[in-house]
């Protein structure tokens, strides 16, 4: 029976409950009374329900359908401007004990070289990321208990944040790593991490149990029941998201809005980010062998949907999608994307990108340098900026601040400030030229005139050689 405020992933997620909602939106995908209700709900920058936002989905009227794109760019624009968060993923370790399906990192993989960190690789790995100029982390493992347990995760982590090298310093690092218990979520929220991200792959059961036969991720409940945990840990900010293709797309996406009515329901605060990864082309993986693939322009809008549902809560798009996808997504609702990126253990130390260890094909190649010039010419600011996090500003008091429309008052100018310290320390000639031109401008975008004089002021100290200022 559904239940959002149940504890019980089969109460929380009802089987029983998306299969109505389904049969919902397709009896009224071309009511166009309920879709005009519907978005002038969606205008209230108040979200949606599980099963309005799948109606919205199901829609295939083409005026329809365009206000949809034109309200999710406006819903962006009023609560996260035109920032966009930049970050990149490092992978410690490709052990696994899992038999996932769709991972290259599946246990009985035997092509893929396994290999584990050690802290000095990490070192080495972190000084590469912060010579690109990356202040934002997200770790990745496989799961195994004895070749990664959760002290190993807790050392990298200190490792990572110990590292200052000339002016580069890593200053969040989010965590993915496989569901565990409430003592383990504590150890992760007492080592600084920022948001704890875990992909539920498909709210499928069935499926979900198909595509994990064997190790310690097969169990479904468990698996779907770690942000709770998390929640219990202490961690206020974790992040959602499904691997679209291994099942329906709308059964996902009415899956995924009920895990974050869940967690509103029970915690009082939704999830901190979405995720929308497609399944890829990787070693011994080949994405064509899972039927529910779905085309650009699909997911382009499944993205749109999640924006005005969820109109608070960051999107994340990693390199998996390549740059037009990338930038048509950016004025959807996509808030954070990955630059530089590589998929493999110890990758971002090679000269050459290595294929041997990538857990899925990088689709946008370019490098940390290029992503960020290419999304100053489209009219956004790239932020480094991790000040909510260390300044407390987690879990529902980012919240309340995202709703009251105050981040512009604090996160449009530490955007400005970190990307002057790009700019500065690791940007090439033309890039500093285009930033320049672009600070400038954004400046007169701060509403209060105050914040407007100290951030000018700021920015004079970064030219100075002085770092991490932040309202």
């Amino acid at each position: 029976m559904y239940n959002p405020k149940s504890l019980k992933a089969e109460e929380f997620i009802d089987h029983q409950e998306i299969l109505d909602t389904l049969a919902y939106a397709d009896e009224n995908k071309e009511n166009v009374e309920l879709i005009d209700q519907i978005l002038n709900k969606a205008r209230e920058r108040k979200g949606l329900s599980h099963r309005e936002a799948s109606v919205l989905l199901a829609c295939e009227i083409p005026e329809k359908v365009q206000e949809l794109y034109k309200l999710a760019e406006q819903i962006k624009k009023d609560f996260y401007g035109n920032r966009i968060v930049i970050f990149a993923p490092l992978y410690l370790s490709n052990y696994c004990v899992n038999g996932c399906l769709y991972c290259p990192y599946h246990m009985k993989n035997k092509h893929i070289p396994r290999k584990k960190l050690t802290q000095e690789e990490v070192e080495k790995e972190v000084i590469a990321l912060q010579d690109m100029g990356h202040k934002r982390l997200a770790i990745e493992t496989g799961e195994d208990p004895v070749n990664c347990p959760i002290e190993y995760v807790l050392d990298c982590i200190h490792t990572i944040y110990s590292i200052k090298h000339k002016n580069g310093a890593i200053r969040r690092v989010n965590v993915n790593i496989a569901a565990t218990t409430v003592e383990n979520y504590r150890k992760l929220k007492e080592a600084g991490i920022g948001t704890y991200i875990l992909f539920q792959e498909t709210y499928h059961k069935e499926s979900y149990e198909h595509l994990h036969p064997t190790g310690p991720k097969s169990n479904y409940c468990y698996h779907t029941e770690a942000m709770d945990r998390a929640m219990e840990g202490g961690i206020d900010d974790v992040g959602l998201g499904v691997l679209f293709g291994l099942e329906l797309y709308r059964y996902e996406f009415a899956g995924l809005l009920m895990h974050a009515e869940h967690l509103e329901a029970v915690h009082g605060v939704g999830p901190h980010t979405i995720s929308v990864p497609r399944v890829k082309h990787a070693d011994d993986i080949d994405p064509d062998e899972f039927d529910n693939g779905i085309d650009d322009e699909t997911f382009l809008k499944i993205c749109a949907c999640i924006r005005v549902a969820v109109p608070y809560t960051g999107m994340i798009m990693s390199t998996r999608e390549n740059q037009k996808v990338r930038e048509r997504a950016l004025h959807l609702g996509i808030s954070q994307v990955s630059g530089g990126s590589r998929t493999s253990v110890g990758g971002y130390t090679e000269e050459e990108r290595p294929h041997d260890t990538e857990q899925f094909d990088v689709s946008d190649n370019r490098t940390l340098d290029e992503v960020v010039k290419w999304l100053m010419e489209l009219g956004y600011i790239p932020s480094f900026c991790t000040a909510c996090y260390r300044e407390g500003r987690t879990g529902d008091r980012f919240m309340s601040l995202c709703k009251a429309g105050q981040i512009q008052n604090c996160c449009h100018p530490n955007a400005l400030m970190t990307l002057k310290e790009y700019l500065m320390d690791y940007a090439a000639p033309e890039t500093k030229a285009v930033g320049e031109a672009l600070i400038q401008a954004e400046l007169e975008n701060i509403p209060k005139e105050k914040v407007r004089e100290i951030c000018k002021d700021h920015l004079e100290k970064i030219e100075q050689g002085i770092r991490d200022f932040r309202f």
